[in-house]
């Protein structure tokens, strides 16, 4: 399927209505908000990963524990029987790793990997012969297929942040496939880069995944500067607060009655959005966008 994502630039103020949130989920007209505070953390031992034990002196460390981890979906040892997923969206982590430290040989079947890295430089080695390191901006995925064992570490000096999500792949048992894109391949400065689609989509990204879904990441400099898109409604994206304070506004026009609603988020933040809507995206922020078929699987329902 093609993006369905109508992607516009528009350097003007926006005066949004702010919604009343604190922690809570609740649901907008087409904005389900979900507070980092409903996102499971999770730090385990460090020996469980083939690591050394943690360095709380060592002042290049911003957090106690070699791994700060967030789930927005059930994953390890977070099992939330209402929160395995949303749509083909099987896991997204949001990962911190310390320097000099990782995750040892481990392996994967039947998904689609899609990995973005946020600060820092990830390193990725596998069973297939690759191996490659990447900074900001950049991408690194895999199709599992049948089987592919590979490790990701951070080797640097400083700290390491990525996002890693898990897609349902179209077809199962495929051949592994590494595959990776420079942050430099897509201008995401101020406007929404087109990232990732799927292989049966006409778009030209740099990374093609077994899977209907598109990735989008923008950067927005302040709250003078936004991006928008379509959803129509067979569709549904999931949005995250990379960085910064972003705010995103809704308006749909659905049975003929024009509405808007608005949401202010903090960083790591997330949000489910549905079509049939026009979402208005203002700094300042990092964002990542995660678009796909809407099939009424998974999502929050269970905080509204």
């Amino acid at each position: 399927a093609g993006s369905l994502l109508t992607l516009m630039t528009i350097n003007s103020l926006m005066n949004p209505v702010n919604s009343r949130c604190d922690h809570r989920l609740y649901l907008l007209r087409n904005i389900r908000y979900i507070s980092n505070k409903h996102l499971a953390v999770s730090e385990p031992n460090p020996m469980w990963f083939g690591n050394q034990g943690n360095e709380p002196s060592n002042k290049a460390w911003t957090n106690k524990n070699w791994l700060k981890s967030r789930f927005h979906f059930s994953f390890a040892e977070y099992y939330n029987p209402s929160n395995t997923n949303f749509g083909v969206l099987r896991v997204m982590n949001d990962d911190l790793v310390q320097p000099e430290r990782g995750f040892g040989a481990h392996p994967h079947r039947n998904a689609e990997i899609v990995t973005y890295v946020v600060d820092g430089k990830l390193t990725h080695q596998d069973s297939m012969g690759t191996k490659e390191s990447l900074g900001r901006g950049s991408i690194q995925f895999m199709t599992a297929g049948k089987g592919v064992v590979h490790s990701e570490h951070n080797l640097e000096k400083q700290p390491l942040r990525f996002i890693q999500m898990w897609l349902n792949p179209s077809d199962h048992n495929l051949a592994p496939k590494y595959g990776s894109m420079c942050g430099s391949k897509i201008d995401s400065k101020n406007k929404l880069g087109h990232m990732v689609s799927s292989v049966g989509n006409s778009a030209k990204t740099p990374v093609k995944i077994h899977c209907d879904a598109n990735i989008y990441a923008a950067e927005l400099d302040d709250e003078k500067t936004t991006v928008s898109f379509n959803l129509v409604t067979d569709r549904q994206a999931y949005f995250l607060a990379v960085e910064g304070s972003p705010t995103v506004q809704a308006t749909s026009s659905a049975s003929g009655k024009s509405s808007i609603s608005s949401q202010k988020f903090a960083q790591h933040d997330a949000a489910e959005l549905y079509g049939d809507s026009t979402f208005t995206v203002s700094g300042p922020g990092h964002i990542l966008l995660v678009e796909m078929e809407k099939d009424k699987s998974g999502g929050r329902g269970d905080l509204e």
